[in-house]
Protein backbone atom coordinates (compact mmCIF):
# COMPACT_ATOMS: atom_id res chain seq x y z
CA UNK A 1 0.00 0.00 0.00
CA UNK A 2 1.43 3.29 -1.13
CA UNK A 3 2.01 6.52 1.24
CA UNK A 4 -1.05 8.17 -0.65
CA UNK A 5 -3.49 5.07 -0.44
CA UNK A 6 -2.53 5.18 3.27
CA UNK A 7 -3.63 8.67 3.87
CA UNK A 8 -6.71 8.28 1.82
CA UNK A 9 -7.53 4.93 3.95
CA UNK A 10 -6.95 7.02 7.46
CA UNK A 11 -9.07 9.88 5.61
CA UNK A 12 -11.87 7.88 4.96
CA UNK A 13 -11.57 5.72 8.01
CA UNK A 14 -11.55 8.24 10.44
CA UNK A 15 -14.60 10.08 8.37
CA UNK A 16 -16.70 6.88 8.36
CA UNK A 17 -15.49 6.67 12.64
CA UNK A 18 -17.10 9.90 13.38
CA UNK A 19 -20.48 9.15 11.46
CA UNK A 20 -20.89 6.17 13.50
CA UNK A 21 -20.31 8.30 16.53
CA UNK A 22 -22.52 10.45 15.38
CA UNK A 23 -24.78 7.79 14.43
CA UNK A 24 -25.35 6.19 17.78
CA UNK A 25 -25.10 9.03 19.85
CA UNK A 26 -28.06 10.84 18.61
CA UNK A 27 -30.13 7.47 17.91
CA UNK A 28 -31.63 4.61 19.95
CA UNK A 29 -30.14 2.59 17.54
CA UNK A 30 -27.88 0.72 20.06
CA UNK A 31 -31.12 0.11 22.45
CA UNK A 32 -33.31 -1.10 19.66
CA UNK A 33 -30.40 -3.83 18.56
CA UNK A 34 -29.72 -5.00 21.67
CA UNK A 35 -33.17 -5.38 22.87
CA UNK A 36 -33.14 -8.56 20.76
CA UNK A 37 -30.50 -10.39 22.82
CA UNK A 38 -32.49 -9.88 26.19
CA UNK A 39 -35.20 -11.62 27.39
CA UNK A 40 -37.56 -9.28 29.75
CA UNK A 41 -39.76 -11.86 30.81
CA UNK A 42 -36.96 -13.69 31.86
CA UNK A 43 -34.29 -10.96 32.97
CA UNK A 44 -31.62 -13.65 30.88
CA UNK A 45 -29.61 -12.78 27.86
CA UNK A 46 -29.13 -14.72 25.08
CA UNK A 47 -25.83 -16.51 26.03
CA UNK A 48 -25.05 -17.21 29.94
CA UNK A 49 -21.52 -16.04 30.92
CA UNK A 50 -20.77 -18.78 32.53
CA UNK A 51 -21.89 -21.06 29.19
CA UNK A 52 -18.06 -22.88 29.38
CA UNK A 53 -17.81 -23.76 25.80
CA UNK A 54 -18.60 -20.88 24.44
CA UNK A 55 -16.75 -19.13 27.20
CA UNK A 56 -13.60 -21.03 26.18
CA UNK A 57 -13.93 -20.79 22.34
CA UNK A 58 -14.75 -17.28 22.12
CA UNK A 59 -13.13 -15.52 25.55
CA UNK A 60 -10.48 -17.03 27.61
CA UNK A 61 -9.60 -19.56 25.01
CA UNK A 62 -9.39 -17.55 22.38
CA UNK A 63 -7.60 -14.59 23.87
CA UNK A 64 -4.69 -16.85 25.47
CA UNK A 65 -4.67 -17.93 21.84
CA UNK A 66 -4.00 -14.43 20.14
CA UNK A 67 -1.38 -13.34 23.05
CA UNK A 68 0.69 -17.02 22.32
CA UNK A 69 0.62 -15.81 19.12
CA UNK A 70 2.16 -12.37 19.72
CA UNK A 71 4.64 -14.05 21.71
CA UNK A 72 5.46 -16.28 19.22
CA UNK A 73 6.11 -13.17 16.82
CA UNK A 74 7.90 -11.41 19.69
CA UNK A 75 10.42 -14.58 19.94
CA UNK A 76 10.74 -14.99 16.43
CA UNK A 77 12.05 -10.91 16.49
CA UNK A 78 13.84 -11.27 19.32
CA UNK A 79 16.34 -14.30 18.81
CA UNK A 80 15.69 -15.91 15.03
CA UNK A 81 15.79 -12.10 13.12
CA UNK A 82 18.78 -13.91 11.07
CA UNK A 83 16.59 -16.10 9.81
CA UNK A 84 15.46 -15.50 6.38
CA UNK A 85 11.85 -15.93 6.58
CA UNK A 86 12.16 -13.19 9.25
CA UNK A 87 14.10 -11.00 7.45
CA UNK A 88 11.62 -11.48 4.77
CA UNK A 89 8.79 -10.87 6.84
CA UNK A 90 10.54 -8.14 9.71
CA UNK A 91 8.30 -5.11 8.46
CA UNK A 92 5.39 -7.18 8.46
CA UNK A 93 5.96 -9.04 11.46
CA UNK A 94 6.80 -5.78 13.90
CA UNK A 95 3.49 -3.94 12.58
CA UNK A 96 1.81 -7.17 13.80
CA UNK A 97 3.32 -7.29 17.07
CA UNK A 98 2.64 -3.42 17.47
CA UNK A 99 -0.27 -3.62 16.92
CA UNK A 100 -0.79 -6.09 19.11
CA UNK A 101 0.70 -3.70 21.47
CA UNK A 102 -0.83 -0.19 20.98
CA UNK A 103 -4.45 -1.36 19.75
CA UNK A 104 -5.61 -2.99 23.25
CA UNK A 105 -3.61 -0.53 25.19
CA UNK A 106 -5.28 2.51 23.43
CA UNK A 107 -8.83 0.88 23.69
CA UNK A 108 -8.07 0.29 27.97
CA UNK A 109 -7.54 3.63 27.47
CA UNK A 110 -10.48 5.09 26.30
CA UNK A 111 -12.82 2.73 28.50
CA UNK A 112 -11.26 3.90 31.41
CA UNK A 113 -12.10 7.38 31.13
CA UNK A 114 -15.15 7.47 28.85
CA UNK A 115 -17.16 5.91 31.77
CA UNK A 116 -20.08 4.30 29.66
CA UNK A 117 -22.16 1.41 31.28
CA UNK A 118 -22.64 -1.85 29.43
CA UNK A 119 -25.92 -3.15 28.43
CA UNK A 120 -26.48 -5.38 31.18
CA UNK A 121 -25.51 -2.46 33.64
CA UNK A 122 -28.56 -0.22 32.43
CA UNK A 123 -31.78 -0.06 34.09
CA UNK A 124 -33.58 -1.37 31.18
CA UNK A 125 -31.87 -4.76 31.12
CA UNK A 126 -31.83 -5.55 34.49
CA UNK A 127 -28.67 -3.21 35.39
CA UNK A 128 -28.81 0.00 37.79
CA UNK A 129 -27.25 2.99 35.99
CA UNK A 130 -29.38 4.93 33.57
CA UNK A 131 -28.75 4.93 29.67
CA UNK A 132 -25.98 7.11 29.04
CA UNK A 133 -23.92 7.57 25.89
CA UNK A 134 -20.65 8.33 25.60
CA UNK A 135 -20.75 11.88 25.12
CA UNK A 136 -23.89 12.30 27.71
CA UNK A 137 -23.47 12.81 31.48
CA UNK A 138 -25.50 10.86 34.20
CA UNK A 139 -28.32 12.50 36.01
CA UNK A 140 -27.67 15.28 38.82
CA UNK A 141 -29.83 12.79 41.03
CA UNK A 142 -28.02 9.36 40.27
CA UNK A 143 -25.00 8.55 42.77
CA UNK A 144 -22.33 6.45 40.59
CA UNK A 145 -20.11 3.73 43.12
CA UNK A 146 -17.85 3.13 40.69
CA UNK A 147 -16.67 4.13 37.19
CA UNK A 148 -18.15 2.53 33.96
CA UNK A 149 -16.06 0.74 31.79
CA UNK A 150 -17.89 -0.15 28.26
CA UNK A 151 -16.75 2.13 25.53
CA UNK A 152 -15.56 1.15 22.94
CA UNK A 153 -15.01 -3.12 23.08
CA UNK A 154 -12.38 -4.06 24.83
CA UNK A 155 -12.29 -7.89 24.10
CA UNK A 156 -12.52 -7.35 20.47
CA UNK A 157 -9.53 -5.14 20.40
CA UNK A 158 -7.15 -8.32 20.07
CA UNK A 159 -8.80 -9.53 17.23
CA UNK A 160 -9.65 -6.20 15.47
CA UNK A 161 -5.84 -5.42 15.78
CA UNK A 162 -4.81 -8.83 13.86
CA UNK A 163 -6.12 -6.88 10.93
CA UNK A 164 -2.86 -5.91 10.89
CA UNK A 165 -2.47 -9.56 9.18
CA UNK A 166 -2.83 -7.68 6.07
CA UNK A 167 0.37 -6.09 6.04
CA UNK A 168 2.41 -9.39 6.74
CA UNK A 169 1.40 -10.84 3.29
CA UNK A 170 3.07 -9.95 0.00
CA UNK A 171 0.30 -11.31 -2.24
CA UNK A 172 -3.17 -10.15 -2.48
CA UNK A 173 -4.78 -13.05 -2.19
CA UNK A 174 -3.03 -14.17 0.86
CA UNK A 175 -3.97 -10.52 1.81
CA UNK A 176 -7.44 -10.27 1.36
CA UNK A 177 -7.81 -14.24 3.01
CA UNK A 178 -5.87 -12.59 6.33
CA UNK A 179 -7.98 -9.38 6.39
CA UNK A 180 -11.52 -11.09 5.87
CA UNK A 181 -10.41 -13.96 8.54
CA UNK A 182 -9.17 -11.71 11.05
CA UNK A 183 -12.39 -9.67 10.84
CA UNK A 184 -14.66 -12.88 11.02
CA UNK A 185 -12.57 -14.07 13.83
CA UNK A 186 -12.55 -10.12 15.90
CA UNK A 187 -16.56 -9.87 15.19
CA UNK A 188 -17.06 -13.45 16.39
CA UNK A 189 -15.32 -12.24 19.91
CA UNK A 190 -17.58 -8.76 19.51
CA UNK A 191 -20.61 -10.49 18.89
CA UNK A 192 -20.55 -12.99 21.48
CA UNK A 193 -19.88 -10.02 24.11
CA UNK A 194 -23.00 -8.48 22.96
CA UNK A 195 -25.30 -11.73 23.46
CA UNK A 196 -24.49 -11.79 26.89
CA UNK A 197 -25.09 -8.00 27.58
CA UNK A 198 -21.44 -6.71 27.89
CA UNK A 199 -21.79 -4.70 24.88
CA UNK A 200 -23.79 -2.42 22.30
CA UNK A 201 -23.04 -2.64 18.55
CA UNK A 202 -21.27 0.50 18.29
CA UNK A 203 -18.78 -0.07 20.61
CA UNK A 204 -17.49 -3.36 18.32
CA UNK A 205 -17.61 -1.37 15.03
CA UNK A 206 -15.76 1.36 16.81
CA UNK A 207 -13.36 -0.38 18.17
CA UNK A 208 -12.79 -2.20 14.19
CA UNK A 209 -12.63 1.42 12.82
CA UNK A 210 -9.85 2.40 15.65
CA UNK A 211 -8.08 -0.47 15.06
CA UNK A 212 -8.06 -0.57 11.57
CA UNK A 213 -6.75 3.79 11.97
CA UNK A 214 -3.69 2.40 14.18
CA UNK A 215 -2.63 -0.45 11.86
CA UNK A 216 -2.70 2.48 8.91
CA UNK A 217 -0.78 4.61 11.72
CA UNK A 218 2.01 2.40 12.35
CA UNK A 219 2.31 0.86 8.98
CA UNK A 220 3.29 5.22 8.19
CA UNK A 221 5.36 4.90 11.07
CA UNK A 222 7.20 1.81 10.12
CA UNK A 223 7.62 2.97 6.48
CA UNK A 224 9.12 6.37 6.93
CA UNK A 225 11.88 4.84 9.06
CA UNK A 226 12.34 2.41 7.08
CA UNK A 227 13.05 5.29 4.43
CA UNK A 228 15.35 7.17 6.73
CA UNK A 229 17.69 4.61 7.40
CA UNK A 230 17.56 3.55 3.50
CA UNK A 231 18.75 7.57 2.35
CA UNK A 232 20.64 7.72 5.54
CA UNK A 233 24.24 8.59 3.63
CA UNK A 234 27.17 5.65 4.79
CA UNK A 235 29.77 6.79 6.45
CA UNK A 236 33.57 5.85 4.35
Amino acid sequence: MTQENLNKQILLTTILLIAVICLFQFTNLDIFIQSFFYDFESKNWLIDKNEPILKLFLYDGLKKAIIIFNVLILIALLFFRKKQIVQEYKKGLLIVLLSAIFIPSIIGSLKAITNTPCPCNIVKFGGTYPEKKVFDSFPSDFVQTSKAKCWPAGHASGGFALMSLFFLFKKPKHQKIALIGTIILAWSMGTYKMLLGDHFLSHTIITMLLAWIIILIIVKFISFKQRQILEKPTKI
